[in-house]
Order: structure tokens, then sequence, then C-alpha cells
């Protein structure tokens, strides 16, 4: 009992310093003059400056520190950006076929049947980014659309014209003309991007109206997500859902740093895992529609590459297996000027990490043509930086796309012959020969017969098909009979039928 006594005098004693000192310290800073009112500036961050959390520059990321900052809101941010995000509405023409038709017997006695067009119309969102009406979407909302219309969030319409699409990126630019400046929000730098920072997604998920989730990043440079060629996603668990397409993914400084352009669900509604497109390929983009191109022109590299796996990572003396294996190089191309060799394994670019080809091409196609670029190889063992210049792909010669025309089954498809610039902007090895499928018109004769873009024609009635101008006299022969060869994915596909 006497020991207790004696430990409750000890603490009244310290209790009784502290508050002392407290008073004093409240009486130096100007505090509230209470205990009660310093502990309270204390948990918020404004107490003895040896408690306070260090002083950070603005820009610097942190978590929030003490209750007042857990009691901010989006709602600023929001209100500065939402007017600039828009509604895309896109509607196209669709023949509808019959089921009757080639029913000869139905055709005898009613003639050829005749269903009256449909028209099919989709929904999705869009981004101003700049004052006078250039607008981001994704080019699934607008693929093959007829006429395309955009919404601003405060209640105008507008007729849009599509300056560019892109189906490889899945990106088109719009524009729209009005009298005065329209609301846009800037592209922000998507290099800078961290795992955790936070984002806002803006869009108008299933037709409901404009909407807005929040959320962090979840993930960088995410590849093999299925929506397109591109491999180099933001991947985000702000909520993304249909709609949603084409919508910003707003950074906290209030710029675009991604378009949002797909999700993985089983249900089709959000479960956290959702994809955009960084803002430097957007802003590259962009730049080539502002310049009067109707398509995205990538550089010319002239090599292709490989995943470096767990085998070679070790042949290579890698401690894991990261980069892009050089497969080929071609003749003459900025990478053989560079000194690249296959074999060899590019790890950086730059100086950033390069984890997987497609991280690669992603640094290739917003890599400004007009600077040199420096990469960083692992070639027997050493380390080598080699430096390159880009070119454009059109600097080259390349063939130029020609249009089959007569009464055979290649009639609406635009061909060309293939060359390493062109196999290069198909994704195609470098060392293809032939005429590659570039377009096929969806209602003539060559989409009635399967024909795809990017298909390679190799043989057509038993001629070996090498360049376009022989593939355009193949095409005009009257025969009925057709036999012939085309390449798709690696495999050969032979068809035999009477036209």
């Amino acid at each position: 009992m006497r020991m207790r006594s004696v430990f409750s005098r000890v603490a009244l004693l310290v209790f009784a310093a502290v508050v002392v000192a407290t008073g004093s310290v409240l009486a130096q800073e100007g505090g509230s003059g209470t205990l009660r009112g310093f502990l309270s500036d204390l948990l918020k961050g404004d107490g003895q400056k040896q408690l306070v959390a260090p002083q950070r520059d603005a820009a610097e990321r942190r978590v929030p520190f003490g209750q007042g900052e857990l009691q901010l809101s989006f709602a600023p941010l929001v209100k500065e950006t939402s007017p600039a995000v828009v509604n895309v509405y896109a509607s196209s023409t669709v023949q509808v076929r019959s089921p009757f038709m080639g029913d000869p017997f139905f055709e005898q006695f009613f003639g050829r049947p005749q269903m009256p067009p449909r028209v099919r119309s989709s929904l999705g969102s869009g981004v101003l980014v700049d004052p006078s009406g250039v607008i981001v979407t994704n080019n699934h909302v607008i693929s093959d659309a007829d006429e395309v219309k955009i919404a601003l969030a405060d209640g105008r319409e507008f007729e849009s014209e599509i300056l560019l699409k892109d189906k490889a990126l899945d990106l088109a630019v719009l524009k729209i003309s009005g009298d005065d400046a329209f609301p846009a929000v800037g592209l922000g730098n998507s290099d800078s991007l961290e795992v955790g920072d936070l984002v806002l997604a803006i869009g108008n998920p299933f037709g409901v109206g404009q909407t807005t989730t929040s959320g962090i990043v979840s993930a960088l440079a995410r590849s093999h997500v299925g929506v397109s060629d591109f491999g180099f996603f933001i991947q985000t668990d702000a909520a993304i859902n249909p709609g949603n397409s084409g919508g910003a993914l707003i950074d906290m400084r209030g710029q675009v740093i991604g378009i949002n352009t797909a999700i993985v669900s089983r249900s089709g509604g959000s479960i956290g895992i959702g994809f955009a497109i960084p803002a430097n390929m957007v802003r590259a983009v962009v730049n080539a529609a502002l310049s009067g191109a109707d398509t995205f022109e990538r550089p010319f590299f002239g090599a292709s590459f490989d995943p470096v796996t767990a085998q070679i990572a070790e042949a290579l003396g890698m401690e894991r297996p990261v980069g892009a294996l050089v497969r080929e190089i071609a003749p003459d191309s900025p990478a053989e000027r560079a000194g690249l060799r296959p074999g060899d394994a590019v790890v950086a670019m730059d100086g950033a990490d390069i984890q997987h080809p497609d991280a690669l091409e992603y640094r290739l196609v917003t890599h400004p043509l007009e600077e040199t670029g420096v990469i960083r190889v692992l070639r027997d063992g050493t380390t080598l930086e080699l430096s390159f210049e880009l070119e454009r792909l059109s600097d080259g010669e390349e063939a130029k796309p020609v249009t089959l025309d007569g009464r055979g089954p290649f009639a609406g498809a635009a061909i060309a012959t293939l060359a390493p610039r062109l196999a290069q902007r198909l994704k195609l090895p470098l060392n293809k020969k032939g005429v590659v499928v570039l377009e096929v018109d969806r209602r003539s004769p060559a989409a009635s017969v399967g024909l795809r873009p990017g298909d390679i024609i190799r043989e057509v009635n038993g001629i070996e098909i090498e360049d376009s101008e022989t593939m355009q006299v193949m095409a005009r022969d009257t025969g009925r009979r057709w036999d012939f060869a085309v390449e798709r994915d690696g495999r050969i596909l032979r068809q035999r039928l009477r036209f």
C-alpha cells in the first residue's frame, strides 16, 4: 500500500509538470489556452513543433495527416474538371439480312427478299482536351458510326467531326464547333504516376448521367488486357462501368492522366479492375490529329521483339526475366544504325526500365522524332548504351494501298505489298513477304468470303502472289471457280468456292 501511495504521488507530480509545460507552450504558440484545446490541436497536427510531421513540399505525395485532412472533399476538383467530360452518342445504319436470302424456292415466287435497315446506336464518354472543341474518346465507342453527337454536361448538344481513329490504340479524336470556348481539361504526365496515387474516374456509366468515382492507381504498365493491340495500361480500382469508356481518369492536380477504356468483369459491372490509356499516349494521338493526320503514324524503329523468359534470362545471366529480346532487325533501319543485334535484351530506354516488349513499344511510340533516344541493352554479359533516332513510318518507300475490283471474291479489299515499314505498322514479322489485306468493305464480296485486315494472300488459283500487281490481275479473273490460300496469325487457310 505504501509503495502504491508513493507511485501515485510521483505520477501526480509528473502530470502537474506536464500541465505547467503545456501552459507555457500554449502561451508561446498562441494556442487555445486549455489542455483540451492543446490536445485537440496536437491531434490535428498543430501542437508542439517537435510532435508535428515534417514539413513537405506541396507537390510531394503523402498520406492524409490529421483529422482535418481526412475530412477534405473532392468536390472542388470535380467542379473544375467535370464540365469537360461529355457524352458521346454514335449511330450507324446496319443492313439486316433476311432469313430467306438465298432460298431459291422463296426467291422464285416472291423475289429477292429485302429487309429495312436498322439503326444501331452506342453510348460512351469523351473528354474535351482543348477549348477549341477537341474531344478524345475510345475508338470502339464510335467505330463504324455514320453520325456522332456530343452532349455537354450543361445540356448543349453538337454534331461532331471525326478527325482521327486508331483501332490498334482504341483511341479517336473528335471536333465540335461553337461560338465560345469550351470547358477543357489538360493532359498530364502519366509517367509521373505511382502505384497508390489517388484518382477520379468521370463518365456516364449505363447511361444514368455523369458520375464520379474515386480510387487509386492499382498498377502500371499492364499488358495483355485483350481490348486492343496496345499493351501499356494504367490499372485502377475506381469504379468503371459500361458507358465510362472514353471518360477521364483525373489526378489530384486536376489533369487527365488516362482515358478509361476497359474493365475486367464477369457480370458486366465493376469489380475494381479497370484500365485506362496513359495520357502521354493520348497526347501523341491528339497532336497527330491537330497536325491534320487522319491516322496515327507510329515511328519506324525497324526491330521486332520477344518477351524475355526465365530460361532466356538465365542464359543471359540476368537476375530476373525482364526486358525485350531482339528477334530481327530490318536492313538500313534506325535499329541497325544504332548497333542493335538479334539476341540483345533491351532493359531500359531513356532511363525508364523496360519490363516487357509492350513497354518498349510504348516508349518508342511516345518518343519525339526530333530527339535522340538511348537504350540500354545486355549483350554477352555486358551492358551497353546505344543512341538512336526514330524515323517517320512514311519516310521510306512503301507500296500504296490498292482496292481490288472485278466480279471475283476479292472485290472490295484494299491490299498492299508487304515491306518492313508496313509489317511493323501491322505488327507482322519484318521478314514477311507477299500481299496483305489492309481494309475490307463490310458490304463487299471480300467480306462475304471472310477476308480480314491483316490476312496475307499467298496463292490464288495456283498462282503464287508476290506483289499487289499480280493480285490485281488475278482478282479480275472472270472464272467461277476459286481456290486460294490465306495466312492468318501464322496459319495457312485454304478455301475453294464457286462465286
